[in-house]
């Protein structure tokens, strides 16, 4: 299956209403964040200092190792975090332009 990405491609949600493709793509986003412990786990790259978090800072989420490596992979396949191995372990990043994109299509209701 190819992993959707989560680029900037939508507009703010009360412009003008999704395309089908826009809707499939910002879905994807949201419900891989549908989950609390996927949305832990993007919290706590996203909020990391240096916005990088290795896998073996990030792990106290109350399940197993095997757990949180399969939301991780959620995570990627959404194209919500990036990941780059580093000898035994692998250092996650929210994906560039994500949260702004995420900003974007809510800010408007933010206010």
């Amino acid at each position: 299956m190819e992993a959707l990405t989560a680029e900037p491609c939508c507009p703010p949600l009360n412009e003008r209403p999704l395309s089908a493709e826009e809707a499939v793509r910002t879905a994807a986003m949201f419900k891989a964040l549908g989950d609390p412990v996927r949305l832990r786990l993007f919290s706590a790259v996203a909020s990391h200092e240096g916005g990088e978090a290795c896998v073996c800072d990030i792990s106290d989420v109350g399940v197993s190792q095997p757990t949180v490596s399969h939301h991780l992979k959620k995570l990627r396949e959404a194209g919500l975090l990036t990941s780059e191995r580093r000898g035994t372990w692998v250092y996650y990043r929210v994906a560039p332009s994500v949260l702004a994109a995420m900003g974007r299509m809510l800010g408007q209701y933010a206010a």
